[in-house]
């Protein structure tokens, strides 16, 4: 008898029975529908904003609502244990290239636990930079306060990608080889901690993402590739920490593939977010772009769940 493997898109966790959950918000609309499905399920949300980074559309979905400096981590830190959070989550994006401007981190000083955390890393260069190394060490002065960091698809599992074509067509076998040879290529960038977004068209990578993020990489392949067509990959990394930094589509993402005239996005079932889910299936079908979501099998993309022989 053959059975399909559970995909994690689809456990739900239980009333949150009124619990105070925390949320780190940066920019966009992520953060927005986590609070939304905390609510959906009974719990209550203490949202602290990135200063400068998060939409003002949040205050009037939080019980309670604080702002902080995006190295302001004692300051945060004591925000959410002053209300008795337990449990936090980080959602919404941070702006870092702001943070190797000239003189950037003298434009967002830190406090003293932020400068404990972030010394490594910054002054004394004992430490890297790169997203998992920073990101990790704010969740660990977190936990060591007494506030658990966690991943936002424990509390909003339904933004999760399932598997299959999402919208559009399904794809030639031209265009699944791009997408496969995309994804060889965007695991790699993730395994080093580099980006998670890779356009090809042809076999040929056009744009590697860095620290630009997504939106820029992208808009960098359309000005490469005048004439279109390009394939859009973007994946987990192989050591994905679903704590932070988990690959998250929105609209903005496909208005930068729209103008720079790809027409297909890839991404990675049961670790991607969709945020908008049915905003973003019509806006893709309206513009010709597909989104093919694929299961990772031993770094080949898979359209369909591996089935597994029951016992």
């Amino acid at each position: 008898m053959n059975a399909v493997a559970p995909s994690p898109a689809f456990v739900a966790e239980p009333s949150l029975d009124g619990e105070l959950i925390g949320i780190l918000a940066g920019w966009g609309r992520f953060p927005i529908a986590t609070a939304e499905a905390i609510r959906r399920r009974g719990g209550r949300v203490a949202i602290l904003t990135i200063r400068h980074h998060a939409e003002e559309s949040l205050e009037p979905l939080a019980d309670v609502y604080g702002e902080v400096g995006v190295a302001e981590i004692g300051k945060a830190i004591d925000f959410f244990r002053q209300h008795g959070v337990l449990r936090a989550t980080m959602a919404g994006k941070i702006h870092k290239k702001k943070l190797f401007r000239r003189f950037g981190w003298l434009r967002h000083l830190p406090d003293w636990r932020g400068l404990k955390t972030f010394w490594p890393h910054v002054v004394s260069r004992r430490k890297d930079n790169r997203d998992d190394s920073l990101l990790g060490a704010i969740a660990s002065a977190f936990e060591r306060a007494g506030v658990r960091i966690c991943p936002a698809t424990d509390f909003a599992p339904e933004l999760l990608a399932t598997g299959g074509v999402l919208a559009g067509r399904p794809l030639s076998k031209q265009r699944m080889a791009d997408v496969a040879f995309g994804w060889k290529l965007a695991k790699e960038l993730g395994r080093l901690d580099i980006g998670q977004t890779v356009v090809v068209k042809n076999r040929a990578p056009l744009a590697l993402e860095a620290i630009e993020g997504t939106d820029a990489c992208i808009k960098r392949a359309g000005q490469l590739c005048r004439s279109g067509g390009m394939t859009v990959v973007k994946v987990a990394k192989p050591q994905q920490d679903e704590r932070f930094d988990m690959p998250t589509i929105g609209i903005g993402t496909l208005q930068s593939i729209r103008a720079a005239g790809a027409r297909v996005l890839a991404i990675e079932a049961g670790k991607t977010i969709l945020v908008d889910r049915e905003q973003l299936a019509g806006y893709a079908s309206r513009c010709g772009i597909t989104i093919v979501s694929c299961f990772d099998v031993a770094g080949v993309p898979l359209l369909e769940q591996p089935r597994y022989d029951a016992a």
